[in-house]
């Protein structure tokens, strides 16, 4: 194999494709990264068998071949090279030779055919949607997600459900529920699937906001294109918390508030929050008075604010971990949130101000006597 590139195009890509390879793993092929020299491209793959990355970039190729090559060393001499023009070359015993300006290193790979192959998916019809809007979907839900070792592991992922018109992504963790809707151009069949954060992730610091990601799902993977790079990721398996069951379809108090506001109230209240000093916020909902009033005592002291807004119902106090309202909040898009109650031991439900692109749910915190 020999070739000559850009060494800062190389240097990208492989840290790019760096994101999906694993440091931890018995099988040595896979803490590298696969180069492969074709007629005018290099291939650069990354994969630990759960996340594969892909992508390819211009090169004048003397000689085709293939090497896998440890991404962190590779990366490392790629990032700190001195110029741009760069020429590779491999020989039979998979030692690479690589040529930038006065620098001039030989490191050890080892044959492609170490290398497992990407998963590929047949059939089905891939979906182009707005890289921006899938990514702010996703925003809006991976923090529910599970992350208790001991949860299922399908629910530490997000469920994907397309139908006609409609993509809906939903998250939870047995404490809080997020979900989030978009009206979409797909007229196929109903999919419902769950994917891993880790993809999901990688996905999030992909491409830029102009992009289109094609979707492509198969019976055990998924497929994201986006400009030259190709990520599929396994789907998780097993039976997703029916969520819709979970969620109350009566409420007894409604508040609307500003929810740059609230975010502001309740980081104050958090200050005297710590790790090791925890204890639940209490809201005070208060109609008469117009507000949502906001104490907690720790070891540290006692904390109150409280934040206008326009209340319908019944008056009550209720208990709330605090970042579990705060990352429900932040990932609110909308300047206006309104706030539906049922009392001191049903969830609080969070939605936008008018219709239900995005809904969170918080379980509360029983709160002790004063």
């Amino acid at each position: 194999m020999k070739f000559s590139c850009s060494a800062a195009a190389l240097s990208q890509a492989c840290q790019n494709v760096q994101r999906a390879i694993s440091s931890k793993t018995t099988i040595p092929a896979l803490e590298g990264i696969y180069v492969r020299a074709a007629d005018g491209y290099l291939e650069l793959t990354g994969y630990d068998l759960e996340v594969g990355i892909q992508t390819r970039i211009d090169a004048a190729v003397k000689e085709e071949g293939s090497i896998v090559l440890n991404a962190k060393v590779f990366c490392e001499i790629l990032r700190r090279l001195p110029a741009d023009a760069l020429e590779m070359e491999c020989d039979s015993r998979y030692l690479a030779s690589i040529i930038a300006g006065e620098s001039r290193y030989r490191i050890n790979g080892m044959g492609a055919e170490e290398y497992p192959e990407l998963p590929s998916i047949t059939g089905g019809v891939p979906l182009p949607l707005p890289l921006a809007t899938l990514k702010e979907m996703v925003r809006q839900t991976i923090f529910a997600v599970a992350v208790n070792p001991d949860t299922k592991p399908i629910h530490t992922g997000v469920k994907f459900e397309m139908k006609p018109g409609e993509l809906c992504l939903a998250a939870i963790d047995g404490f809080r529920l997020a979900t989030r809707r978009e009206a979409i151009d797909y007229d196929g069949e109903e999919l419902s699937f769950v994917v891993p954060p880790k993809a999901l992730g990688e996905l999030r610091s992909m491409g830029g906001d102009d992009d289109t990601v094609t979707v492509a799902v198969g019976r055990r993977h998924i497929v994201f294109d986006i400009g030259n790079y190709h990520m599929v990721s396994r789907l998780l398996d097993g039976e997703f918390m029916n969520y819709r069951a979970a969620i109350p379809q009566a409420y007894k108090t409604e508040a609307a508030a500003d929810t740059r506001n609230l975010i502001s109230s309740i980081e104050r209240i958090s200050l005297i929050i710590t790790e090791k000093i925890k204890s639940p916020i209490r809201c005070d909902v208060l109609p008469d008075e117009g507000r949502l009033e906001f104490t907690c005592a720790t070891g540290v002291g006692t904390a109150r604010d409280s934040v206008g807004a326009d209340i319908e119902g019944e008056a009550f106090e209720v208990g709330f971990n605090n970042r579990f309202l705060l990352d429900a909040l932040r990932a609110c898009d909308t300047d206006q949130i309104r706030l539906r109650f049922n009392g001191a031991v049903q969830p609080v439900v969070m939605l936008p101000p008018e219709g239900e692109g995005f809904l969170f749910m918080v379980l509360p915190v029983r709160l002790k006597s004063e």
